[in-house]
C-alpha cells in the first residue's frame, strides 16, 4: 500500500516535466468546470417549472433559461473535451519524443540486454495509458468531484434529511469498491508487462519471417503466439470478473438508494411536506452524484495502470546516454591508431577481450584472425565506440578516442558489414543516409559513387533507377546489390577510417569478385580494419591479428605468422591449399 502511495508522485513529476500547456489546460478545466455548474442549475430550473405547471402558467423565460443552460452546456463541453483532448496528446507527443530521443541515443549496452519489441511496447502502449489518464479519466474526476459536492451541497439546502438517508450508501460502497480496485490495479500492472512480452515476441518473429518460414518454424511460431494470446485473454477474464463484481455492485446500490428516496419522498409529497418539483430535483441531483461515482473505479484503476506505465517510461528517460556531441572535433586524417592494453567484459563474468594492444599506421590494413567467439567483432565494437574498454585506451594519434565527441569519431568511419543493414525506403535514401542535407546531394554525385561501388550497372536496370525501393531490410536486392550500396554509401561518407567484417563472406563467386574489386577501390588510401574468415582475402594485409578466447597470439605478416604461428598456419592449409 506504500509503495502505491508513494509511486504518485513520479507520475506527477513526469508529467509536469512535459510542459503541459497550461493555457489551454485551464480553459479545457474551465470550460468543464462550467459545463458541470451549468448541470446543476437544471434540476433548479426543472422544479420551478414543475411546481408551477400548467398551460397557462408556463414562463417562457424559464422555458428559454432550461433551453439556454442545456445549449451552453452543449457548446462548452465541446469544447472542454477538445482541449482536454489537446493537452493529453500533446502531453503524450512529448512523452514519445523524449523516450525516442533518449532511446537512439542509448548506448549499444542496453539494447543487448532489452527485447526491442517490449521497447516499442513503452512507447506505444504505457503512452497511451498515460494519455487515457490525463484526457479522459482526470477531466471526469475532477468535474466528478466538483458536480458531488455542489449537488450534495444544494440537496443539504433543499432537504437535509432525505439527504442524510442518501449518503448512508457511501461508506458501504467505499468498502466494497476499494479491495476490488486494488485487485483491478494489480492485473492491470500484469496486463501491461504481458502485452510488453507478447509485443516484442510479434516483432521478433516478424522481423526474422524469412529465418522462420526457411526453418518451417510456422507452428512452433504459432503455438508461442497463442500461448502468449492465451495470457492476454487470461488476464482480460480476470479484469472482467473485476467488472463483473463491480457493475452489478454499483448498479445495485444505485437502484436501492433510488428506491429509497423514490418511496421517502413520495410518502412526504403526498404529506404534503415536500413539491412534487423538488422530488424530481432531488433524483436529478441523485443522478448527478451518481455518474460521476461510478467512473471514479474506472479513474483510479486508470491511475494505477498509469503509475505501472510512469514506473516504465521513467526507466528509459532514467538510462544514461551516448553524448555525441560533447567532446573534441578532430581531424583524423593520417594519425595512427594505437590499441593499448585494452580489456573488456560484459560482465564481471564473462571477460570478452583481455590486454591487448596493437598499432595500425595511416592507410594500413589491418586484419583480425581467428576461431569463432574469439573476440574479433568486440574489437569492432570498441574501435567504433558501442561499447568502452574496461581497462586501457585506444588513441587517434595522441588522442584517446574517448575525448572526442561521438559524432566526430563515427562520422569519419565507414564500416561495411557481412549483412549490408538497409533501412526500408530508396536506394537514393540508403546512399546518403545518417549525412546531413543529404536529400541535397546531387544525382550526379550518387551516381559517381554508385559507380566507383560498381553498383550503377544494376541500379541503371531498375525501372525507377535511384529511386527504386528496397523493401524491409533490402530484402529485394541481392545480397551482392546490397553490398555494393553498402560501399557505394562508404563512398560518399568518404571516411578516414573503414572497417569491414568479412563484407564478401556469404556472396557467391561472381558477387565476391565485384564486390571484392569495390573493395579495394574503397580502401586506397584509407586506414582499414578487416575481420577475415577468409584468408585469401587478407593475405596482403599489412599486419594480420590473431585472437583467441580474447587475448592476441600472433602479430604480423601473412608469412611471418606461417612461419611462428601454429594455428595460423593450420587456418591457412585448410583454406589457401584449396
Amino acid at each position: 500500500m506504500e509503495k502505491q502511495q508513494t509511486s504518485l508522485k513520479p507520475f506527477l513529476s513526469l508529467i509536469l516535466s512535459t510542459n503541459i500547456p497550461k493555457a489551454a489546460l485551464f480553459m479545457g478545466m474551465a470550460a468543464s468546470i462550467i459545463t458541470t455548474l451549468a448541470g446543476l442549475v437544471v434540476p433548479l430550473l426543472t422544479k420551478n417549472l414543475v411546481d408551477g405547471f400548467s398551460v397557462e402558467a408556463i414562463s417562457l423565460p424559464l422555458v428559454l433559461a432550461i433551453g439556454a443552460a442545456f445549449i451552453i452546456q452543449a457548446v462548452i463541453s465541446g469544447v472542454s473535451i477538445y482541449l482536454l483532448s489537446y493537452v493529453g496528446q500533446k502531453v503524450v507527443a512529448r512523452l514519445r519524443e523524449r523516450m525516442w530521443s533518449k532511446l537512439i541515443r542509448m548506448p549499444i549496452r542496453y539494447f543487448d540486454k532489452q527485447s526491442s519489441g517490449a521497447t516499442v511496447s513503452r512507447i506505444v502502449n504505457d503512452t497511451s495509458i498515460v494519455k487515457e489518464l490525463i484526457t479522459n479519466h482526470f477531466p471526469n474526476f475532477a468535474t466528478g468531484i466538483i458536480s458531488i459536492i455542489g449537488a450534495v451541497v444544494i440537496l443539504l439546502v433543499m432537504d437535509w434529511k432525505m439527504t442524510l438517508l442518501m449518503l448512508t450508501s457511501v461508506p458501504l460502497t467505499l468498502a466494497i469498491m476499494i479491495p476490488l480496485g486494488r485487485k483491478m490495479a494489480k492485473i492491470a500492472r500484469g496486463l501491461q508487462d504481458e502485452t510488453a512480452v507478447f509485443t516484442g515476441h510479434i516483432t521478433q518473429t516478424l522481423g526474422e519471417i524469412r529465418l522462420m518460414k526457411a526453418s518451417t518454424a510456422e507452428k512452433i511460431e504459432e503455438k508461442n503466439g497463442v500461448d502468449g494470446i492465451g495470457k492476454l485473454f487470461n488476464y482480460g477474464l480476470k479484469e472482467a470478473r473485476i467488472f463483473a463484481l463491480i457493475v452489478p455492485i454499483m448498479q445495485l446500490m444505485i437502484m436501492v438508494v433510488i428506491v429509497i428516496i423514490i418511496a421517502y419522498g413520495g410518502m412526504r409529497v403526498v404529506n404534503g411536506t415536500m413539491s412534487t418539483g423538488a422530488l424530481i430535483a432531488f433524483l436529478l441531483y441523485l443522478f448527478q452524484i451518481i455518474m460521476p461515482i461510478t467512473s471514479f473505479a474506472m479513474f483510479f484503476t486508470q491511475l494505477q495502470k498509469a503509475k505501472g506505465a510512469t514506473e516504465r517510461i521513467i526507466e528509459i528517460l532514467d538510462q544514461p546516454l551516448e553524448e555525441i556531441a560533447e567532446g573534441v572535433e578532430l581531424d583524423i586524417s593520417k594519425k595512427p591508431i594505437t590499441i593499448e592494453q585494452v580489456s573488456f567484459a560484459y560482465s564481471e563474468e564473462e571477460p570478452v577481450i583481455e590486454k591487448v594492444s596493437l598499432e595500425a599506421q595511416p592507410g594500413q590494413m589491418v586484419a583480425f584472425v581467428g576461431p569463432s567467439g574469439g573476440g574479433k567483432t568486440t574489437m569492432f565494437g570498441l574501435i567504433e565506440r558501442f561499447y568502452e574498454p574496461t581497462k586501457g585506451e585506444i588513441r587517434i594519434g595522441e588522442t584517446n578516442i574517448q575525448q572526442l565527441s561521438l559524432n566526430s569519431w563515427r562520422s569519419q568511419i565507414g564500416y561495411v558489414s557481412q549483412e549490408s543493414a538497409m533501412m526500408a525506403g530508396t536506394i537514393r535514401e540508403n546512399l546518403y543516409y545518417g549525412l546531413e542535407n543529404g536529400n541535397q546531394i546531387s544525382d550526379d554525385r550518387l551516381w559517381e559513387v554508385a559507380k566507383m561501388a560498381y553498383a550503377d550497372q544494376f541500379i541503371a536496370d531498375f525501372p525507377k533507377g535511384l529511386d527504386s525501393e528496397v523493401g524491409e531490410r533490402g530484402v529485394k536486392l541481392s545480397g551482392g546489390q546490397r553490398q555494393r550500396i553498402a560501399i557505394a554509401r562508404a563512398f560518399l561518407r568518404n571516411p578516414k577510417i573503414l572497417m569491414m567484417d568479412e563484407a564478401t563472406a556469404s556472396l557467391d563467386s561472381q558477387s565476391e569478385g565485384i564486390v571484392q574489386q569495390a573493395l579495394s577501390r574503397l580502401m586506397e588510401g584509407r586506414t582499414t580494419f578487416v575481420i577475415a574468415h577468409r584468408l585469401s582475402t587478407i593475405v596482403h594485409a599489412d599486419k594480420i591479428v590473431f585472437i583467441e578466447k580474447g587475448r592476441v597470439t600472433g602479430i604480423g605478416t601473412h608469412q611471418e605468422l606461417i612461419q611462428s604461428h601454429n594455428l595460423y598456419r593450420e587456418f591457412s592449409e585448410q583454406q589457401l591449399a584449396k
